[in-house]
């Protein structure tokens, strides 16, 4: 067996872990205790995250006294805690807040929402500051009111009262039957239907 050969040195071995050192245990930093320190223990208020190392017995003496709001009034509790709920981030009551400006006219909102602000060159033009919001019917609401013949600005009672004509006018006991009158009167119907679900009826 020749060690020189060229095939040894494309021959990896594994490398040796080197050997971990075992984390060193800090002593109880109880005064006059020579145990080790394995529990950790927060020294408190404005130190997160430092912590003292106490044995078993010390720690759980030091968390039975231990307070987290020690040297506060209870003001600064109560300040800390109502704070605590929010993330310590600014909150408003409903509905309340400086940077809003109300500027929409309660008198002119309908479907939900406000009327568009409309601007004007003539400032003494006050009476058309604000555009009524007419609603404008969707394709197939509009197919409805036309099976039902009335237009995009027909009011649920309309709608109703309409409806109800033309149920008594193509019902089938009314007309004798009549197949035309029977598809007319299932048309109707699919129609009211439809724009009941769209807030029509």
């Amino acid at each position: 067996m020749d060690l020189k050969s060229s095939l040894f040195d494309s021959l990896r071995t594994a490398k040796k872990k080197p050997v971990e050192d075992k984390p060193q245990v800090m002593p109880c930093q109880w005064d006059g205790c020579e145990k080790p320190g394995t529990h950790k223990a927060p020294v408190g208020r404005m130190k997160e995250g430092e912590f003292f190392h106490f044995c078993v017995d010390h720690v759980r003496e030091y968390n039975k006294s231990f307070n987290y709001f020690s040297g506060l009034s209870d003001g600064e509790v109560a300040r800390y805690q109502r704070e605590a709920m929010t993330g310590d981030r600014p909150t408003w009551k409903a509905g309340v807040n400086a940077a809003a400006k109300p500027d929409i006219d309660p008198a002119k909102v309908r479907w939900g929402r406000a009327a568009p602000r409309v601007r004007t060159r003539d400032a003494s033009d006050s009476a058309n500051r604000y555009t009524p919001q007419v609603r404008k019917a969707k394709p197939l609401e509009a197919k409805a009111l036309d099976t039902l013949g009335l237009t995009a600005n027909a009011t649920k009672e309309m709608v109703k009262t309409r409806y109800k004509e033309l149920v008594k006018q193509h019902h089938p006991d009314a007309n004798g039957g009549n197949r035309d009158s029977e598809d007319r009167f299932r048309d109707v119907i699919q129609a009211y239907q439809l724009l009941k679900t769209a807030g029509y009826g």
